[in-house]
């Protein structure tokens, strides 16, 4: 991607096809769990209050609402309508069909409507050969507790799941978890007369201890148990007419042709109800591979963590020792609007004990007072430059264009050294084979949240990755805030590139590509300000994120590269697409997931889940504060980061990977500083304002001077 390319915009449209992917996953798994769980109570049935009415309670099934009052009604004798309830079983209810046929008997089925829209084939079965259609409410939920909504639902959907099933609508109703018509008591027997009042002849049935001979209504399950029930029936000689509801009460079916409105309208409520069983399917195989990711990383960190500790404390027999490096070292300190911060940096810059050190300032034509400010330091080991604005990268260049030494060391302007940090982070340079070394980056503004969630993540995730890539020689990115090469290397690979937006990993990679090594030196450390605003961190994050997609595109090839380049390609890359890509955007299931669990499923379980998660999530960062030498009590913060911070993250990667995949080139954000990086407010500032003694006169700086460079 070319520098101008780089400063389109992305479009708008693809958060309105995020924001409606959303919306229609949201609706499709609460409609999932509606259906197959519970929002109300309204899954049991609640003891009976008060029986039914008398003139209704003479032991007949079937009950008729006129309006002089309930009228009951049962099967002529020595005639059986066998009637099955509730769920379709996969094994049994095929059986129960093919023990029908070979009896030449007809029954009636009263089915769940999610079961109707789930297996429209065995609906259609059941109608062809011969059996009749009742409603078992949608979800099985209890009628007589259920609320108004819900039991309207339950009724017009499984009407609507009949229709785009096998376009019929019935008008005989069951309702759930009754058996006698006496069963029909307390709160069920007011919305058994609701149910009439909408057309539906409720029907119960006969008590089990009821010769069939004499008539009979009788109830089974489609089990195995219900199975063998009318198996037995089948069998009774005393019974000579085995039919449905309609056939004993020797009237047509209950069952009509649906209207072709109400079969589209059946239709789409099939296909929503796949749609949330996919959804469902999708979330759970997501969950399992979120979990395997999370807890395999988490304990990755923590062994190559402890693998880089034991192996900066134990010299090993046949390695090198090596010289200590005191070479000159050039720092390059790109700047764009950083009034804020520079004086800050430069003089902690100042204050390294490093022996020989030059400082360029590259002003990136800034609007404000930066060069300014950067020209007043009066020491002789300044050089301020300014340019045109052209970017990063190009700024980077100019100042190494104008680098007096062989060691380089890139800094941002909003970046505090500690004194030791210079002399520290060049010594990985002793040994021939290193091109570059990351050193350590901590934040310095973390007073307020959003600050502190920051230091957690560079603590726990970022500087425990770097620990990690070092043990496996595949360090992808050295900072921009902090970060030292060889000048050779540099020019080896043709400077600092703008085809990306994460111009610090397009160079680690390439650096890596032409044979050079790239290490970690954890004691380096240098204080830098994160945004201050979830605006800024949004914008910040964007462009980091889609410049590390941009860089792994571009340097995909060192996957197939053979010596130390294909070991960092397989490594690094194979890194980056599982934990840093494929894990958030998997992530945000394990909310879904727990949010789901809390609503649908078990709490408790939901719960479980989500705190196991966030128990790995302290061990590892305890872990990861004790090695930076951090204090502990910033981890309260973390189980809050899990409820904003994280989910911002997850979007952050989400809207790039989005935005890459449609072809989209960003613009370059830009942060607002307010000079905040230094934890101790650099008290000790007017103290560097010297000049360093030079100790060979050969090495001696010249005198301070501004360049600008067109």
């Amino acid at each position: 991607m070319s520098g101008r390319a780089a400063v389109r915009r992305p479009p708008r449209g693809h958060w309105l096809v995020l924001l409606l992917v959303l919306l229609v996953v949201t609706v499709a798994l609460l409609f999932e769990g509606w259906t197959t769980h519970q929002v109300d109570a309204a899954r049991t049935k609640p003891p009976c209050t008060r029986p039914i009415p008398r003139e209704a309670d003479d032991g007949k099934p079937i009950l008729r609402f006129g309006p002089k009052g309930v009228s009951t009604a049962a099967m002529p004798p020595r005639t059986a309508a066998i009637t099955f309830d509730g769920g379709f079983d996969p094994v049994w209810t095929p059986r129960l069909l093919d023990l029908l046929r070979r009896h030449h008997a007809r029954a009636t089925f009263f089915i769940y409507g999610k079961d109707a829209a789930e297996h429209p084939k065995l609906i259609r079965r059941i109608l062809r050969d011969g059996h009749e259609i009742g409603s078992y409410t949608y979800s099985g939920g209890d009628l007589g507790v259920a609320s108004p909504l819900r039991a309207h639902l339950e009724l017009s959907l499984t009407q609507s799941a009949f229709a785009g099933a096998a376009g019929i609508n019935t008008t005989l109703l069951r309702l759930p978890h009754t058996t006698a018509a006496d069963t029909l008591c307390g709160p069920e027997w007011p919305a058994a007369q609701r149910a009439a009042a909408q057309g539906y002849l409720v029907v119960a049935s006969d008590r089990k201890d009821r010769k069939p001979w004499r008539g009979v209504v009788t109830q089974h399950s489609q089990t195995d148990l219900g199975y063998h029930e009318a198996q037995d029936l089948l069998e009774d000689r005393g019974v000579k007419w085995f039919t449905t509801v309609s056939g004993g009460l020797g009237r047509p079916p209950f069952v009509e042709q649906a209207p072709l409105a109400q079969e589209v309208k059946g239709e789409g409520l099939i296909w929503s109800q796949r749609l949330g069983h996919a959804f469902l399917t999708v979330m759970v195989w997501t969950l399992t591979l979120t979990g395997v990711l999370g807890v395999l990383r988490m304990l990755l960190f923590m062994l190559f963590a402890r693998l880089h500790v034991r192996r900066l404390h134990r010299y090993r027999p046949g390695a090198p020792r090596l010289r200590e490096v005191r070479d000159p070292v050039t720092v390059l300190v790109p700047a764009y609007n950083e009034e804020a911060g520079i004086a800050s940096t430069v003089y902690s810059l100042l204050a390294s004990t490093h022996p020989h050190f030059q400082i360029i300032v590259i002003d990136d034509g800034s609007t404000d007072a930066t060069a300014d400010i950067a020209e007043e330091i009066d020491d002789s080991r300044v050089t301020v430059i300014r340019q045109p604005n052209g970017g990063k990268p190009s700024a980077l260049n100019t100042g190494l264009a104008h680098a007096r030494h062989d060691i380089v060391v890139m800094v941002d302007a909003d970046t505090i050294f500690e004194p030791e940090a210079l002399a520290r982070l060049v010594q990985p340079l002793a040994h021939p084979a290193v091109g570059a070394v990351s050193g350590n980056t901590k934040v310095g503004n973390r007073r307020h949240l959003l600050g502190k969630w920051q230091h957690l993540e560079y603590v726990l995730g970022f500087n425990l990755d770097r620990r990690m890539f070092e043990v496996l020689e595949c360090m992808p990115t050295v900072p921009g805030a902090i970060g030292a090469f060889r000048r050779d290397a540099l020019m080896g690979v043709g400077g600092v590139s703008d085809e990306t937006l994460a111009e610090d990993t397009d160079l680690t990679m390439a650096l890596w590509r032409a044979g050079w090594r790239v290490v970690y030196e954890q004691s380096a450390v240098a204080w830098t300000e994160v945004p201050s605003t979830v605006r800024q961190l949004w914008r910040q994050r964007y462009r980091w994120c889609y410049g590390t997609l941009q860089s792994m595109w571009k340097h995909r090839q060192a996957v197939t590269e053979v010596g130390p380049a294909g070991r960092f390609g397989r490594r690094v890359l194979l890194y980056v697409t599982l934990f840093q890509i494929i894990l958030p955007l998997c992530a945000p299931v394990v909310d879904m997931f727990a949010l789901f669990g809390v609503l649908f499923r078990d709490p408790v379980e939901a719960g479980l889940v989500w705190f196991g998660f966030l128990s790995i999530q302290l061990v590892t960062a305890a872990y990861a504060l004790k090695l930076d030498r951090e204090q502990k009590r910033v981890l309260w913060v973390l189980p809050l980061q899990q409820f904003v911070y994280r989910q911002l993250m997850y979007l952050v990667v989400i809207h790039s990977v989005v935005t890459a995949l449609l072809g989209t080139r960003l613009k370059w954000h830009s942060m607002k500083r307010t000079g905040t990086a230094d934890p101790y407010l650099l008290e000790a500032q007017p103290e560097t304002r010297r000049e360093a003694p030079s100790e060979d006169p050969l090495d001696e700086p010249p005198p301070r001077r501004s360049l600008s460079s067109q």
